[in-house]
């Protein structure tokens, strides 16, 4: 392997960012939420990856890669799954004191649709 797939790059930059969110919700929001929101964050995508493929078959939708070698402007687009993250990060600074676990839903809901680009990638090559 001579380079690494963007879209398993991209799945792993992702996978940093909602670790930092669940980091910064668990020291600045409600108090012993850490167990709640590291579960919503590995449930998550386990579930949505399937559940998510079984659906799009059965709407017969078909959707590629986020990242194509060919278009080099996917790369950008994608690019916004991490920075939303992390600036969803920022959000228990702001606003301390909170329930966070909605924000985290919402980030691993965007993990997880890097992870099944980076498994439709995986299987196209």
């Amino acid at each position: 392997m001579k380079r690494i797939e963007p879209n398993l790059l991209l799945a792993i930059a992702t996978a940093f960012p909602l670790i930092l969110l669940i980091a910064t919700a668990t020291l600045f929001g409600a108090p012993g939420q850490l167990v709640k929101y590291v579960m919503i964050a590995l449930i998550v995508p386990v579930a949505f990856v399937p559940m998510n493929a079984v659906m799009r078959r059965k709407m017969g939708w078909v959707r590629p890669p986020m990242i194509h070698p060919q278009a080099a402007s996917t790369a950008v687009w994608a690019s916004l799954f991490p920075a939303l993250i992390i600036l969803a990060a920022g959000v228990p600074l702001i606003f301390p004191g909170h329930d966070y676990g909605l924000l985290i839903i919402i980030a691993a809901v965007f993990f997880a649709g890097t992870v099944e680009s980076a498994i439709k990638a995986s299987r196209a090559q």
